[in-house]
Order: structure tokens, then C-alpha cells, then sequence
């Protein structure tokens, strides 16, 4: 009888094709077909709804499993991220491409995620981010130093995202939970000099928050914020 292929430690066996696993137009056991000719689940390793392709050099965001609830994207190189990327994920409540060399996301690329909660971006070249879902809980913008605009109006969130961008020109938060700010929200508690000349339009209106109580939070802005009174 045939003597079954050996295996050195540290490798692993090499899968014959299938023609459901390859198959670019339906899921397939291992999930949908990326550009690389694999299967995502074969690509990157899926466990249990989440989806981890970290440091993979992926350059483009392969395609998802339908029951995917959390993608994990770090430290790749993708530098865009398109409206289709996360088509007909309604499961999907986390998305993680920190580290990236992302500079442009597509208007609509996050409006279709009904349980979208928490996005994370940081260490990336965005410089405006689109319109979010009402969903979302979380978001990490840190170390995008080319940010100038920042619109997350009517969510959930129920804190300002910080450390701010330098370059942040426009904030609006109107229409959140946000109930407090803390002195280095804006500011540098190292610096006592430190302005923040680039942010002149914040807007806290629609929060359940008396901006006049939190006047620390202030001194280095150019002018005060539009909030609740």
C-alpha cells in the first residue's frame, strides 16, 4: 500500500485545489477567492467570525467571509480602501487596519455595515474620514498626521477620539454620549505654550455635556467649541 506523505516539523500539507474552495463565486469552504488565487481562509487565518491577515504585505483588503464580525488588517500596504471591500458583510462589528499606508477611503465604504462598532486606523496618511454608521462605539485615529477633517456626527460614541491629529481642521461630534473631556483632550499638559492653531470648528452640540465646565480643556484652542451650555 501506499505510504502516506511525510511531514518535517514545521511544515504543513500542502491541500489539493478544490474546485469549491477556488471558486471565486461563492464562499467555498476555505471562503472566498482572493486576488493571489487562494482562499481568503487559506491567505490569512480565520477563527470563529474573525478574520486575521496581519503583516501579510496584502496590498488591497482580500475578500471576506459573509459571517465575518472582525477583520484584523494590520501592518499591510494597503493604500486604498474601496466601497466594495466590505459589501454584504452584515455581521461585521470590527474592522483593524492600523499600520497601513492607507490615504484614501471611498464616501461610502463604511455605510453599509449595519453592526459596525469599532474602527481602527491609526499610523496612516488619511486625510478626511467618510461618513460612519449610527453604530459606531470606537474609533483610533492616531498617528495620521495628514488628517484634516474628521466628521462623526450622530454616533454612539461617548468620548472625543485622542490624541487629535495636529492638522485636524474640522471636528464635529454633534449629536453623541459624550458627558466629559479631560484636560489634554486638546491640549499638551507637557506644554502650557502649545496651541492648537489648525482646529477652529468643533462642534459638541447634541451632547449631553456642559462645555462650560470643562474650561481647561480649552486654553489651546484658537476658539471654543459649539456645545451644550
Amino acid at each position: 500500500p501506499a505510504l502516506p506523505p511525510s511531514l518535517s516539523v514545521g511544515t504543513r500539507p500542502i491541500l489539493p485545489p478544490s474546485p469549491v474552495a477556488l471558486n471565486s463565486q461563492g464562499p467555498g469552504l476555505f471562503g472566498p477567492e482572493t486576488g493571489l488565487g487562494m482562499p481568503t481562509c487559506l491567505l490569512c487565518m480565520c477563527i470563529a467570525g474573525s478574520v486575521y491577515c496581519d503583516d501579510m504585505s496584502l496590498y488591497q483588503i482580500p475578500p471576506l467571509p459573509k459571517d465575518t464580525t472582525h477583520f484584523y488588517g494590520r501592518f499591510n500596504k494597503i493604500r486604498h480602501v474601496k466601497n466594495t471591500d466590505f459589501i454584504n458583510l452584515n455581521k461585521l462589528r470590527s474592522i483593524d487596519l492600523t499600520g497601513n499606508q492607507i490615504s484614501g477611503l471611498d464616501e461610502d465604504v463604511f455605510q453599509s455595515l449595519p453592526q459596525l462598532q469599532e474602527l481602527l486606523l491609526a499610523d496612516n496618511n488619511l486625510q478626511v474620514i467618510p461618513e460612519l454608521p449610527l453604530t459606531m462605539k470606537h474609533i483610533d485615529l492616531r498617528n495620521n498626521s495628514q488628517l484634516e477633517f474628521l466628521y462623526l456626527s450622530s454616533n454612539s460614541l461617548d468620548y472625543v477620539p485622542s490624541p487629535l491629529p495636529l492638522s485636524l481642521r474640522v471636528l464635529h461630534l454633534q449629536n453623541n454620549n459624550i458627558q466629559s473631556l479631560y484636560e489634554d483632550t486638546f491640549c499638551n499638559l507637557n506644554d502650557l505654550s502649545f496651541i492648537r492653531h489648525n482646529l477652529e470648528d468643533i462642534r459638541l452640540d447634541g451632547n449631553p455635556l456642559n462645555i462650560n465646565l470643562f474650561a481647561q480643556a480649552y486654553v489651546c484652542l484658537p476658539r471654543l467649541p459649539v456645545g451644550s451650555n
